[in-house]
């Protein structure tokens, strides 16, 4: 079976560049574009969205989740997904980067269930997600937040609060690999 081709979709967070190093190191065929990419010109069997400083810069994110393809949304990506799909986004009682012990509330999640029952992560809470939209589940949270990592797998949406793609976070090389099994 062919690897899979993920694109990462850069919605100018600094990480963009490393989301796009982590899924070459798994092995599949990746590429970074633009958010305002016209979605037709998108060739790929999954999408990351990136994380990203504003949720007024995303661009054509949109237009994406319309592509039938998985999606992975980190940080402002997650965020994206859940406002846009009628979920509940507020700023966090803690901004910044900080070490984060997530507890896996689903470990027969295909994205983050391998990881149970918890694991150190990297991440901001600037903003956060503070209802998941219908249909979603809530697959993990943490002291700090209620909403740490979101699935709608009959979709293929998925969502995490942290940032897989830096070496803070331990383990964050496996969600992206359980994120190429779902677009496999």
């Amino acid at each position: 079976m062919s690897e899979p081709r993920i694109v990462v979709i850069d919605n100018h967070g600094q990480f963009t560049h490393l989301e796009g190093r982590a899924l070459r190191d798994v092995g599949v065929d990746t590429e970074i574009l633009d958010n305002d990419t016209d979605p037709a010109d998108i060739d790929a069997d999954g999408l990351v969205l990136s994380g990203g400083p504003s949720m007024d810069r995303v661009g054509r994110c949109a237009e994406y989740l319309d592509l039938d393809v998985p999606v992975l949304g980190i940080c402002l990506g997650l965020q994206f997904i859940a406002e846009e799909l009628g979920g509940r986004v507020e700023s966090g009682d803690y901004g910044g980067y900080a070490d984060v012990d997530v507890r896996i509330l689903d470990d027969e999640d295909p994205l983050v269930g391998s990881l149970a029952p918890g694991t150190r992560t990297w991440a901001s809470h600037a903003d956060e997600v503070v209802e998941a939209p219908e249909g979603f589940t809530v697959t993990a949270d943490s002291d700090v937040c209620g909403v740490e990592a979101m699935s709608e797998t009959d979709r293929d949406l998925y969502g995490v609060q942290w940032h897989p793609e830096v070496s803070h976070t331990e383990r964050g090389q496996e969600v992206f690999e359980n994120f190429v099994e779902i677009c496999r």
